[in-house]
Order: C-alpha cells, then sequence, then structure tokens
C-alpha cells in the first residue's frame, strides 16, 4: 500500500504536465475599427483611406525529441496600417482682398477723367450747335453729327451682331471654324483693301495698302499653323462643354457688349466736339487711349467671371453662381483685370514681333541679335504676366503678377510649357475681331463714300477699332474657357473630367515620344535645333 501511495502522486504530476501547455495557449483577437471621423478643419480635404496588409504566419520551429511542442498561433492574419500623409490645405476660393489696388485706383481716377472730359467736350459740342447755329465751328460739327456719326453706329451695331455670331458659331461647329476664321481674315481683309484701294483717295488707298499687306501676313500666318488647326479644334471643343452646364454665363458679356455701346455712343460725340478744342489730334489720341483701356477692362470682367464659373468647376466639381462671380470680377479682382489690360495687349505684340523676327534671325547678323535679345525679353515678361494669369485671379483671388507666376510655374511643372505656347486660340479669337473690324469697314466706309466722300477715311479706320473692340468683348467666354481647360487640367491632370479622349493628354505624349507635328515658337528656339 505505501508503494501505490509513493506512486500515485507522479501520475498526477504527469497529467497536469501533459495539461500545461493547454492552458498556455494564447488567443489574440483582431478588430477592425474604422478610422476616427476628420475634424471639422480637415474636411476640406478627407484623409486617404487605410490600407489593409497581410503577413504570412513565421515557419514551425524544430524541436529537439523529447521536448514539449509549442501550439501553432492562432493570429495568423497581423494587419499593418498603413496610412499616406496629409496634403496641404487648398487654396481659399473666397479671398475677400482687393488685388492690385494701384492699378484699381489708377483706373478709377482715370475712368473719372475720361468721364469728364467726354462730358465736356459732348456739352461743347451741343452748345456751340444751339447756341451759334451760323458760326464755322456749329457748321462743321452738324456736319459731323449728320455725316460721321450714323455710318459708325451702324458699324458699331454690325460689330455686336457679328461678335456673337462668332461666338456661337465657335461654340456649334469648333473644328470647322478655326479654319473657317484663318481663312476668312485673309480673305475679307483683303477684299476690304481692295475696295478702300479703289476709292482713290490718298488716305484711303494708304489704309487699303496696310489692310492687303496685313492679309497676306495672315495668310500666311495660316499656312504656317496648318498642323496646329485640328488640335486647336479638339481643345475649344473639349473647353466649351461646360457652359451649357450654367444657365446665364453669357449674361456679363452680354452686359459688357450694352455698356460698350453706350459708352462709345457719347464717346464719339465727344470726337466731334474734340475736333474745335485746342491741340485736336493729341486730345481725339488720347480719348482713343482711354477708350481701348476701357473696352479691355470691360472684356476681362467678362473674361474673369467666366473663369471663375468653370475654374471652380474643373477643380473642385461646383456649380458656382454666374452673378456671385460677376460681383466678384467688377469688386476684389477688378485692379487684377486693369492690370492685365495694360500687360496682356503689349505681350501679345511683343510675341507676334519676336516671331517674325525669329523668322528673319538667319539672313543677318543685326537682325540675329535683335531676335534673340527680343526673345529674352518676351522670356522674362512671360514669366510675370501673361493671359493664363485671369484663371488664378478668377479662382483663388491673387493678383496679376502672382498669377501669373504661378500659373507658368504649373505649365512648367507638368512639361507643357512649350505646348501652351504655340496654342493659337488667342490668334484665333484676335482674327475674329479683325475680321469683324473689316466687315464694319466695308458697311462704313461704303456708306460715306457715298454720303461724304471726304470723311471716308476717318470712319473707315474709326470702325475698324470699334468693330475689333466689341468683338473681342463677346469672345471672351471662349477665350476664358480655354484658358480654364489648360490651367486646370495643368493643376490636376489626373482629374476625371480629363481622362476621355483628351486632346492635351494625347498631344504632350505624342511630344514626349517625339511624334508632334507643331512648328517650333520663337521662345523655344532650340527644339528647331535639335529636330
Amino acid at each position: 500500500m505505501g508503494a501505490a501511495d509513493n506512486a500515485a502522486p507522479p501520475r498526477q504530476d504527469d497529467a497536469r504536465a501533459r495539461e500545461a501547455p493547454e492552458e498556455r495557449e494564447v488567443k489574440v483577437v483582431v478588430v477592425d475599427q474604422p478610422p476616427p471621423a476628420p475634424a471639422r478643419l480637415q474636411a476640406q480635404r478627407p484623409l486617404a483611406p487605410l490600407q489593409v496588409t497581410t503577413q504570412a504566419p513565421p515557419p514551425p520551429m524544430s524541436v529537439a525529441s523529447g521536448a514539449v511542442e509549442p501550439p501553432p498561433q492562432v493570429a495568423a492574419y497581423q494587419p499593418v496600417l498603413q496610412q499616406t500623409p496629409p496634403q496641404g490645405p487648398l487654396p481659399s476660393l473666397n479671398s475677400r482682398v482687393y488685388t492690385n489696388g494701384i492699378s484699381l485706383i489708377l483706373f478709377l481716377l482715370h475712368l473719372a477723367a475720361a468721364g469728364f472730359a467726354i462730358g465736356f467736350f459732348v456739352f461743347r459740342a451741343v452748345q456751340d450747335i444751339v447756341q451759334h447755329p451760323r458760326a464755322r465751328n456749329a457748321r462743321r460739327e452738324r456736319s459731323l453729327l449728320r455725316d460721321w456719326l450714323p455710318p459708325v453706329e451702324g458699324a458699331v451695331v454690325l460689330s455686336i451682331i457679328l461678335a456673337f455670331a462668332w461666338q456661337k458659331a465657335v461654340r456649334a461647329w469648333p473644328r470647322v471654324m478655326v479654319r473657317v476664321i484663318l481663312w476668312s481674315s485673309f480673305g475679307i481683309t483683303l477684299c476690304v483693301g481692295a475696295l478702300l484701294m479703289c476709292f482713290s483717295m490718298p488716305a484711303t488707298v494708304g489704309l487699303g495698302v496696310a489692310m492687303v499687306v496685313f492679309s497676306i501676313g495672315t495668310g500666311l500666318y495660316a499656312c504656317w499653323v496648318t498642323r496646329r488647326v485640328g488640335f486647336t479644334g479638339r481643345v475649344f471643343e473639349r473647353s466649351v462643354q461646360p457652359v451649357d452646364k450654367f444657365r446665364g454665363l453669357n449674361g456679363p458679356a452680354y452686359l459688357m457688349v450694352a455698356a460698350g455701346f453706350a459708352w462709345i455712343s457719347v464717346w464719339c460725340v465727344a470726337v466731334i466736339g474734340a475736333v474745335n478744342f485746342r491741340f485736336p489730334g493729341l486730345t481725339i489720341l488720347a480719348l482713343v487711349l482711354s477708350l481701348a483701356w476701357t473696352a479691355e477692362v470691360m472684356r476681362n470682367v467678362a473674361n474673369l467671371t467666366a473663369s471663375r464659373v468653370i475654374a471652380l468647376y474643373y477643380l473642385r466639381g461646383m456649380q458656382s453662381s454666374v452673378q456671385f462671380s460677376f460681383q466678384r470680377a467688377l469688386s476684389y479682382n477688378l485692379g487684377s483685370a486693369c492690370l492685365g489690360s495694360l500687360f496682356v495687349p503689349t505681350i501679345e505684340a511683343l510675341r507676334i514681333l519676336a516671331r517674325g523676327l525669329n523668322l528673319l534671325e538667319g539672313e543677318d547678323e543685326f537682325m540675329f541679335s535683335c531676335a534673340h535679345c527680343c526673345l529674352n525679353v518676351m522670356n522674362a515678361i512671360f514669366s510675370f504676366g501673361n493671359s493664363w494669369a485671369f484663371v488664378h485671379i478668377a479662382a483663388y483671388g491673387r493678383g496679376f503678377v502672382q498669377a501669373s507666376r504661378s500659373t507658368w510655374g504649373q505649365f512648367e511643372a507638368q512639361g507643357m510649357d512649350a505646348l501652351v505656347d504655340s496654342d493659337i486660340t488667342s490668334s484665333v479669337c484676335f482674327l475674329t475681331g479683325v475680321t469683324s473690324g473689316a466687315l464694319c469697314v466695308a458697311l462704313a466706309g461704303s456708306w460715306t463714300f457715298a454720303t461724304q466722300r471726304r470723311y471716308t477715311a476717318t470712319v473707315s479706320l474709326m470702325v475698324f477699332f470699334v468693330g475689333y473692340l466689341m468683338t473681342r468683348i463677346g469672345m471672351a467666354l471662349p477665350q476664358a474657357c480655354v484658358g480654364c481647360y489648360y490651367v486646370c487640367y495643368a493643376e490636376n491632370p489626373g482629374s476625371r473630367l480629363f481622362k476621355d479622349d483628351d486632346p492635351i493628354r494625347d498631344r504632350l505624349a505624342k511630344m514626349r515620344e517625339g511624334r508632334d507635328p507643331l512648328v517650333p515658337t520663337p521662345r523655344f528656339p532650340h527644339q528647331r535645333a535639335a529636330a
């Protein structure tokens, strides 16, 4: 019995030893909790989703004979959480800072001075006609009102009709209209120039020769950019598609054209009054420059309104209010519109001059030096002032110079600078204004030649200028759409709005592969040498 009693405890110990590994069994429960909701201040850009990856369990370890085999681990699925670093905050869309305040103050002072001068000259003209009807000045002013003013007003009405006809045609048939505008500008200016030469007066012959020379240059330009016509048509087609999503987007252009018509009508009467003023040549030149700046500001106000609506649609998918955008363009962004109205025409003129000199740079050493000097100046100007800046001015409320640098910096970052510099959409819009001006010359010049021949040259020059300005105001919407398309693509090329049949992505791919058919531009002369 004693032996049995002594043997019993070891059996219990063996049993406990065999049960011990089962008691040390570890169970791991993995709870997949959703990420916490972002704070209210971070709701502008949600956090990136968590990425869960699996890791295989470690291989079983070899155990020496006689040892206790460890149990397999239960937690074979171990998630590893990886979170992408948060991106910076998005720029504000509701900036309430008046941009380019000095330019705004100068424009308002200029507008007040121009308004005072126009009122004074109108008063002088009416006073002379009413109080001194038999005086020489009164007879001259009455003759101008009877024979000079009606053709000009008729040409202004025609230019308004042509402006919105061009816009409607570009929106309806963009691929066809690019070629039509290029060659109609050549044909119409050539015919109108020949018509002016047929009037057989020294002044009209000079204007006709100038118009014929311009038409020849337009024809050469149309031949030079033939390979870009297809791409430009596709860009117009894609860029104007969002216009139909916003009701009343063309309303600001209508208002600016109506304001321009009223201003030009009063301005024409003021010109008649300035004829009998001291230094009439300088006075009328000042009035012409004032009208040019005012009309450009009107065009850029319509441009800023459309740019904000279209840009917010591309960048944030927002349905912005046209009325609110128009109010911002007339208040916070008006200073940038005034500064851009001075810079952009100068930049475009330098661009045309540089391209012309670049074509002649191999003929003469002096022309070679001038061409490269002009190219360097244009490169510097393009970095600090370009027409693409209106998109960032409208969207983010930046100043003109800051917006110009930011937009061009994005183009360079995306490798789009050569593509953007070879864009001809601005040239197409410019040629619509030239064509409308030529048609206005055909109408008003023939009218004046039939009634009062001595005013034919003056009326022809005036209506060409006025017809060009009014057409450019009406074409502000398509040009704003193209600008938004380029700038917003450079800012977010991966947007879903740029994935299907995107002409910019296709053209950039061809440029990287060396299959780009674009003609080199003066800004990038090294491409021609490399070719």
